[in-house]
């Protein structure tokens, strides 16, 4: 273990981090807040710990291993949260202990969504911003933006990147550097939101909550600056541009990359996992609407339709937005679409859960046995897009799948301890864990009533599901440390 090379990234990360604490300082100073010390002492103190950390190594020069890449992504991740945390923490106007402040942090970074704040309406607006830019930095990992500036640390940076990037092939990059490639998922991410800005803009929201949503909505993140979310601006041509732009968000950002260079949207189409992912999409907003539709859900038939499908897609996507919620729906509505962010949306996307190309393979692993079963002899390849897929990959979804279960019951068993209900206690682990953010029971507006032991419990959920288990339990592991 290369503790120096590590120190020196993370320093380095952490000067960085710093400077975005400056929009958040304009916004107060523009909009006549008194907050803009706040975030000028946190910045101060994130860039003074990046310094500490950077200073003694400045002269070490060594290549970054891949394992060491793990440590560095768990490592940015929770000091992020920490120094995140800090205008929380600093700001008289919000008046929250270290915990909701960590707890606000982690799950803004880890695009969860899951918050313990209220009267977001009366709350100064740098505060607001700043909650909405955790989630912008976090959704498409702030380790690959590092890594498109790797060069200037004299270390390589396809360590991070394959640490960090989420599903289950890591090795694809989308041009032959790796810096290229961080570059053009930043362009692409950065074209959505301005363009989804654009959009919620010429829809009615103000110039403040159209750029704050639509980084919570490329970012698939959910945090909102109404306490009522999406349901604060009762619109269907909002909902309908949120539900668009969820969609683009939960695709593969690699599909994006080669659409926009192919200038061919049978691109998406002809990727497996885009057609199951659209389809899953398609076929639970067919059931929830009828549903809506049989129970009388809503006053007008109009309405069962734009709230069900922007409910389902926000849900499936793992963006965690809502209109009216959906705790309150009928039948198996609400346990349907939980459930749902479980699968989310498409590897290497900014969406959470398994991501639907493993719940492909598992489900042709299984169709592969239940033939075996019949052919003993037969030899049955699993293909994906006409390729077939290496044994060692389905070894992996496996094992992820396995890991997560286990995780998911011995989590949910421990919220239990904390004085969580049955309901909220599976419910929040399950939203945390696909960094979905609402759930149900006392935890379907907010996390404000969990205890303390609860919040820091789904805290390390939300990052054990953005890291996708692996990245962050390798280091519970001794092999990792002694070999």
């Amino acid at each position: 273990m290369r503790h120096k090379v590590v120190l020196k990234i993370l320093g380095v990360l952490l000067t960085m981090f710093s400077t975005t604490h400056l929009p958040p300082m304009l916004v107060a100073v523009w909009y006549g807040e008194r907050g803009y010390d706040t975030f000028l002492l946190a910045g101060a103190l994130t860039l003074f710990a990046g310094a500490a950390c950077w200073w003694p190594v400045r002269n070490f020069h060594r290549d970054l291993r891949f394992r060491d890449g793990f440590l560095v992504v768990v490592l940015f991740w929770t000091v992020l949260a920490a120094f995140g945390s800090l205008p929380f923490f600093l700001s008289e106007e919000v008046d929250i202990g270290i915990t909701d402040a960590f707890f606000e942090s982690m799950s803004g970074l880890t695009t969860t969504g899951a918050t313990v704040l209220t009267g977001l309406d009366d709350m100064p607006r740098a505060i607001l911003y700043y909650r909405q830019q955790l989630q912008w930095l976090g959704g498409m990992g702030i380790i690959v933006l590092a890594v498109a500036v790797m060069p200037m640390l004299g270390v390589g940076g396809m360590q991070l990147y394959r640490a960090e990037t989420p599903g289950p092939v890591k090795n694809n990059k989308l041009t032959p550097r790796i810096t290229q490639t961080a570059k053009a998922l930043w362009f692409i991410y950065t074209g959505l939101t301005a363009a989804c800005a654009l959009g919620y803009l010429a829809a009615g929201m103000s110039l403040f909550d159209a750029v704050g949503h639509s980084f919570s909505t490329v970012a698939i993140g959910g945090f909102s600056t109404h306490d009522a979310s999406m349901g604060y601006f009762d619109s269907a041509l909002i909902a309908s541009i949120g539900t668009v732009f969820m969609l683009l968000s939960g695709l593969n950002f690699g599909l994006h990359f080669a659409a926009w260079h192919n200038r061919r949207v049978q691109t998406y189409l002809a990727d497996p996992e885009a057609r199951v992912y659209l389809l899953f999409i398609a076929a639970a907003c067919v059931v929830a609407v009828t549903t809506l539709l049989l129970t009388r859900s809503y006053d007008t038939h109009g309405e069962s339709v734009w709230h069900g499908i922007f409910q389902v897609v926000s849900v499936g996507t793992t963006t965690g937005f809502t209109t009216s919620g959906f705790a309150w729906w009928p039948t198996f509505l609400p346990v349907m679409l939980i459930m749902m962010s479980a699968v989310g949306g498409c590897a290497s996307s900014t969406a959470g859960g398994m991501k639907v190309v493993r719940m492909i393979l598992l489900y042709k692993q299984g169709r592969r046995e239940i033939h075996q079963l019949i052919h003993p002899q037969a030899v049955v390849s699993i293909k994906l897009g006409n390729k077939p897929v290496p044994n060692q990959v389905i070894n992996s979804v496996w094992g992820f799948l396995a890991l997560y279960i286990l995780s998911y019951v011995s989590i949910s068993i421990a919220m239990t301890a904390t004085g969580a209900d049955l309901v909220t206690a599976f419910s929040s682990v399950t939203a945390c864990l696909n960094n979905l953010g609402p759930g149900l029971g006392d935890v379907a507006l907010h996390y404000a009533g969990v205890t303390d032991a609860g919040k820091w419990l789904l805290a390390f959920t939300m990052l054990l599901g953005r890291l996708e288990l692996f990245t962050l339990l390798v280091l519970f592991s001794r092999s990792y440390w002694t070999s």
